[in-house]
């Protein structure tokens, strides 16, 4: 039975919405018999005024000793302010892939055929490496930094994901058209994987073509494998096809460590409000038990989960209902009790 291990998780409840979004998944997560006991830390805007930081050294501290956290949104200003937070905790931790699947089997706005991809995305470099200066009056430079030892890790995150999990097709999205020296070693880097894997086939697709046809044909892809910044935009644009960022989970996984959030932002609009969806940060959890060796509990979720959304009652307003998150949370945990 998996209440007979303990499991030690840092938690970062995150900014907005973050705690309650948090707090809704450690509920489901209980519910479903898994005993974790949370290590609560902080970070984002929330810990500035305690640590003077955004990154506190505690918080690194407690997701180097339990190897595993479970994580909220966290806010980051735009154009002036602090640094991601986000990306800080992928770069100290070396959290260098970023996995993202994207289902439409959940009940929720599907648009095409089913679509089932697993979206790799590099998390420690390219343009958001921060690179960036002003070298002239009006004038900025951001430089994209692409290394083969980030691009072949990555590539064989994809890949060994892929075999592991039996899926057929790998394409590498890329610019090498024109950006022949970086995009050009990213490609470099993936054919040299996909030679180790002959049993998965390899494709290679333009970013611009990448984006067309995931609006016209996702259900043709498998497993997209990406540098930094196409990773970003092509992994929302996925959500898009299938409800949105509320219903699409998220990991940053390193060799040592690996971090687990919803890919939405901290919506301090609707903060406090009681009715915030906490159904990607439920899904990024149960990634997170998939990950401790809990796959009975995270099948028992998962299904809850399905069964839950198929009857398209208690949602939240974004996904066009009028509950609450705790009434959202109250049916999942109510259909798992039901799979028991």
């Amino acid at each position: 039975m998996s209440n007979q291990t303990t499991h030690h998780i840092t938690l970062i409840p995150g900014d907005g919405i973050g705690p309650e979004v948090t707090s809704a998944a450690r509920k489901v997560i209980a519910a479903a018999g898994v005993v974790i006991d949370w290590e609560i830390v902080d970070a984002g805007a929330g810990a500035i005024d305690k640590f003077d930081t955004t990154l506190p050294e505690e918080t690194l501290n407690s997701i180097r000793k339990n190897k595993v956290a479970l994580k909220g949104p966290l806010t980051t200003p735009i154009g002036t302010g602090f640094r991601s937070v986000n990306v800080e905790l992928r770069k100290t931790l070396d959290l260098y892939s970023n996995v993202r699947p994207v289902r439409s089997a959940m009940g929720i706005s599907v648009h095409h055929q089913p679509i089932n991809m697993v979206i790799f995305r590099e998390n420690t470099e390219d343009l958001y490496a921060g690179l960036e200066q002003d070298i002239a009056p009006g004038v900025a430079q951001s430089l994209k930094i692409i290394t083969e030892k980030a691009s072949l890790r990555i590539a064989r995150a994809a890949f060994g994901w892929a075999e592991k999990n039996n899926r057929k097709l790998v394409h590498a999205v890329h610019k090498a058209n024109i950006m022949k020296k970086s995009d050009g070693l990213f490609l470099d880097c993936c054919r040299r994987v996909a030679a180790e894997f002959p049993k998965i086939t390899y494709k290679e697709i333009i970013v611009d073509n990448c984006a067309m046809q995931m609006v016209m044909r996702p259900y043709q892809f498998d497993v997209v494998v990406l540098g930094n910044l196409y990773g970003d935009i092509i992994s929302d644009l996925a959500a898009g096809l299938v409800g949105g960022l509320g219903v699409v989970p998220g990991a940053n996984i390193g060799d040592e460590y690996a971090v687990f959030e919803s890919v939405h932002g901290s919506a301090p609009d609707i903060a406090g409000k009681g009715i915030a969806n906490p159904m990607a940060t439920i899904l990024s959890a149960n990634m997170m038990l998939r990950h401790l060796g809990e796959s009975k509990a995270a099948d028992r979720i998962q299904a809850a989960i399905v069964l839950f959304l198929s009857e398209k009652q208690f949602l939240t307003p974004d996904l066009g209902g009028t509950a609450t998150t705790d009434e959202m949370v109250e049916g999942i945990i109510n259909k798992i009790k039901l799979l028991r």
